[in-house]
């Protein structure tokens, strides 16, 4: 017989110890855990038996046992499952091989408190709960098919062993050797209440040791009537099917009849699942046919932007045999999807009239509906409705219904602006003339954001413009406010003449820029940078740029404020005695505050340093 040790990945070593230092407040729900690692290796075997009978043999009796011996100390959940080889065994229990682990983590390790316990639902790891009740975990497994069985070991203190078994069947055995203090789950009537609590849902009987009678109802959940099913059990059935700890933030559930029948049972999660914007974009929801498990990877069955869905499809009409290859084809497949989206974003808007819950919802995964925006033409309307953000007009959320009904007199547009946080974008110099004008601006702050709006491009028929281009014509918005008039008035009064000033920047900055001209969108700011008519939105340019996706970025233009007490000295320097170092200097200091403030870096910071010297020196000798 070998034996094999190894060390945990640091992650795993990481999680658990989190785990172990009593990261649940309920101990009890790591039996839950294993009863569905356990029913899930039943449902796959089940599946796998349909076009491979020899698996299954002689026993198609799926089940799970839970035994227990006080003189040992142990309680073990027994399966006859699909089972694990050697290298599933390692692969599964020794590492986690999902992308965003590491942050996951982190945010983890940071939870102060138990109110930030639940961040673990966000992970899906129960199998590692079990070590909060266990000094020693032993997996014992035989892989359907397959004559060789193995043992995995771990104290979970930082690395286990694997060596080979002598199990006679397939399937799993968990053996939990409990920690002292831990006897209650040497009782069966203890075992039994946690059973009827946490797993009475599962499809497949969950049998007692000595006893016949399963200790749960043992039938599909979701074909149940609504009007039979509690709350709580559907709050545990979300617990076994997303292998979450959070509690489901909305439960949908229905049945489709007609052409295509198919049951649904989805649930949408309170909290925001670590690996939400894994790359690889996988749902959750389980397809089912005629209450078999058939896949949890259906690539077809909801769309990418709805992948925070938990839950399962159970479809009448699909064939059992069905590969995952001909799903990827199958047109009833695509017609489930369509139903299936259609009535989550209906269940949705209604969700929408409670504005403080939907703005949680929209927090976690307001990021995600929107990347159906842009891919999406077939729901973008449904989309629009369901679409919140952030403004300079309103506190928390608005519609684009909303932005609509305060739009101005004059205004045929709507206005917004992308960046990375939103504070900093109500600072921006670019909506300042909108802000002095009461003309509302939609602040923008996710990555998907510099996308959506170029392939959405109007609502109600007004245009989606970025505050960020040329072209940009606020005077023909009108003011109900008579002070604001008699101060435009004024200003526009004070303001100088800019073409010797404009003529003046163009020669010195030279190629550095497309264009300089004079601004009504700044009121405070003395420069700001914006891109032309056709050019890419500055936002997205840096974006891309960042992610090697364009090598040479749009020269922009810049607008000079009339208004403002440099500007206008400036214009009247240049236009008494013409160019000169200072003017000179000035004009690259304030191109590079421009581009600084959008997020831009300094092409030549020594040349910046030198400048500002200079300019800085010269005001010291003069006052």
């Amino acid at each position: 017989m070998t034996e094999s040790r190894m060390p945990f990945r640091a992650e795993v070593s990481r999680l658990l110890d989190i785990v172990v230092h009593s990261l649940y407040s309920e101990k009890e729900i790591f039996l839950r855990e294993l009863i569905s690692n356990a029913s899930d290796a039943c449902d796959k075997l089940r599946y796998a038996a349909v076009t491979q009978p020899e698996l299954s043999g002689d026993d198609n009796d799926f089940k799970i046992k839970i035994s227990i011996d006080k003189k040992a100390r142990t309680l073990t959940v027994s399966d006859n499952g699909v089972g694990m080889n050697r290298d599933e065994l390692v692969e599964n229990l020794g590492t986690i091989a999902r992308s965003g682990t590491s942050a996951f983590l982190e945010q983890l390790a940071d939870a102060k408190n138990k109110a930030d316990v639940n961040l673990i639902g966000q992970f899906g790891v129960g199998f590692y709960a079990a070590f909060m009740v266990a000094q020693t975990i032993e997996v014992i497994s035989r892989k359907a098919g397959s004559e060789e069985s193995w043992e995995w070991t771990s104290d979970g203190k930082g690395e286990f062993s694997v060596e080979e078994a002598d199990k006679k069947t397939r399937g799993t055995d968990v053996v939990v050797y409990l920690k002292q203090g831990e006897d209650e789950f040497l009782e069966s009537e203890r075992l039994r209440h946690i059973i009827s609590k946490y797993s009475d849902h599962i499809a497949i009987p969950i049998l007692l040791e000595g006893e016949d009678k399963p200790a749960n109802r043992a039938g599909a959940l979701w074909l149940r009537a609504k009007n039979e099913i509690t709350a709580e059990q559907y709050k545990e059935f979300y617990h076994h099917v997303a292998h979450a700890f959070d509690d489901p933030a909305l439960t949908l559930h229905w049945r489709a009849e007609g052409k295509i029948e198919y049951t649904g049972l989805l649930f949408v999660p309170s909290m925001k699942p670590f690996d939400l914007f894994d790359p690889k974009r996988r749902h959750g929801v389980k397809l089912y046919v005629k209450r078999v498990f058939i896949t949890d990877d259906a690539e077809g069955l909801v769309p990418p932007w709805l992948r925070f869905l938990r839950g399962i499809v159970d479809s009448e009409d699909l064939p059992l045999n069905v590969s995952r290859e001909m799903l990827q084809h199958n047109p009833m497949l695509a017609k489930i999807r369509q139903g299936v989206t259609r009535r989550v974003l209906s269940d949705i808007n209604k969700y929408a009239d409670d504005t403080e819950v939907y703005a949680k919802f929209w927090d976690n995964f307001g990021a995600v509906l929107k990347e159906g925006l842009y891919e999406d033409s077939d729901h973008r309307a449904d989309l629009l409705k369901l679409l919140r953000c952030r403004s300079t007009a309103v506190e928390g959320l608005t519609s684009l219904e909303g932005y609509v009904s305060r739009m101005k007199e004059g205004q045929d547009s709507i206005f917004y602006i992308c960046g990375d946080n939103a504070e900093k974008l109500m600072r921006n110099p670019h909506i300042e003339g909108f802000k002095a004008k009461g003309v509302e601006v939609l602040l923008l702050t996710d990555t998907v954001d510099d996308f959506w709006p170029s392939a959405v491009g109007e609502y109600q028929s007004k245009a989606l413009k970025s505050v960020t281009r040329a072209g940009q014509d606020l005077g023909k918005i009108k003011t109900d406010d008579v002070a604001d008039k008699k101060d435009a008035a004024k200003d526009d009064a004070q303001a100088g003449d800019l073409s010797s000033l404009i003529a003046l920047v163009k020669l010195t900055l030279g190629g550095a820029v497309k264009d300089v001209r004079g601004s009504d969108r700044l009121t405070d700011s003395p420069v700001c940078l914006v891109a032309d008519e056709g050019d890419l939105d500055i936002h997205l340019e840096r974006f891309l740029k960042q992610h090697n996706q364009i090598r040479t970025p749009s020269k922009r233009i810049l607008e000079l404020n009339p208004k403002h007490p440099l500007i206008m000295k400036m214009a009247e320097r240049a236009k008494a005695n013409g160019a000169s170092d200072a003017l000179s200097d000035i004009a690259w200091l304030l191109f590079d505050q421009a581009r600084l403030i959008d997020g831009e870096t300094l092409s030549d910071p020594v040349a910046f340093g030198q400048r500002l010297g200079e300019v800085l020196g010269k005001v010291m000798a003069a006052a």
